[in-house]
């Protein structure tokens, strides 16, 4: 790890103010995890590293009433262990709850969760300069691809790492993104970018900006996460899916179904939604719903697995939610 310079930030302006034009000369410090990964991986060498790790104004979860608002440097812990989260946003709960390990939980932060970057073994080598390096090749394509996308590929072939945006893009989240020329507040969906809009970069995030604060509104839905690892310890996504389903009497009145794990971004399956809006909840809606869910994948040659994956963990989810259902407390642990 090459030598830098260290700040702790006394406030968000002057932690835009230490940044500069260029991504990679100054860097932002929340939990750590990645940046220092990164860092020691020698994929990244700034110059400069600010810290926004003590910063009262980003931690904390307040309830509004009409919403629940999330500081960007509040812990996965917190986030998981909160009444009101595990009770009214339960995916958002489970998916805090399923990252890493305990220690990782009590460091990492949401806003570090959204915005970290790919775990690709190839992006993620230092010998490899692959696409996503500012190289020509994706090496994944022709490569070891197991973890690799099925949906929303090309000409990168990452999968989104983040546990946290599925449930949060679930529940109807908006993410704000503080510059040196003022807030912005957008729904969290439109915050990641596919490879084929800048294969070099997750988000929309510019330089001299960060994210601040995660709103909720407040939702009649119930919601699940599954996460299908691996293991069952300390592990990424293979494949997972946030649900949150709305209903009128027994019939599902709105649905979000958003898959991580399989896609560059977050993916939300939007012909699983459509397919049960109106419909009960039943056995074969379930099922119908996670065939949907993979509509127009593509399957790399050793990633077919996740199509299956994918079609049963979105049944279950569905099913879990269906009125009179105590499921969504105790989800499926895969």
């Amino acid at each position: 790890m090459n030598k830098f310079q260290y700040i702790q930030a006394q406030s968000v302006a002057d932690a835009l103010s230490r940044l500069g034009d260029d991504f990679n000369s100054a860097k932002i410090w929340a939990g750590g995890l990645d940046l220092i990964g990164e860092m020691k991986e020698y994929l990244i060498e700034p110059q400069t590293v600010v810290s926004i790790s003590r910063l009262a104004e980003l931690k904390g979860i307040q309830d509004t009433g009409g919403s629940i608002k999330i500081g960007a440097v509040t812990t996965l812990s917190d986030i998981a262990h909160h009444e009101t989260v595990r009770r009214q946003y339960t995916a958002l709960a489970q998916a805090a709850a399923s990252v890493g390990s305990p220690q990782i939980r009590h460091v990492g932060t949401l806003g570090g969760n959204l915005c970290q970057r790919p775990r690709c073994w190839y992006y993620r080598d230092e010998q490899i300069h692959c696409l996503k390096k500012g190289g020509s090749t994706c090496y994944s394509l022709t490569g070891r691809n197991a973890y690799h996308a099925i949906l929303g590929g090309g000409p990168c072939f990452i999968v989104h790492p983040s546990d946290c945006a599925p449930a949060l893009i679930a529940l109807g989240a908006k993410i704000t993104i503080q510059g040196v020329d003022g807030a912005r507040q957008i729904p969290l969906e439109e915050f990641f970018i596919l490879p084929q809009a800048n294969v070099q970069r997750e988000n929309i995030l510019k330089s001299r900006e960060l994210v601040t604060e995660i709103e909720i509104p407040a939702t009649q839905a119930k919601s699940t996460y599954i996460k299908f690892r691996e293991r069952e310890g300390f592990d990424w996504a293979l494949s997972s899916v946030a649900a949150a389903l709305e209903f009128q009497d027994s019939v599902c009145a709105k649905a979000s179904v958003v898959l991580g794990g399989v896609a560059p971004i977050p993916w939300r399956a939007k012909k699983a939604e459509a397919f049960l809006v109106g419909k009960e909840i039943t056995g074969d809606a379930a099922r119908q719903a996670g065939e949907l869910a993979v509509d127009g994948a593509f399957a790399l040659p050793d990633n077919a697995e996740k199509v299956d994956i994918t079609k049963a963990i979105v049944q279950a989810a569905v099913f879990s939610l269906k009125p009179g259902s105590t499921a969504v407390e105790t989800p499926l642990v895969y």
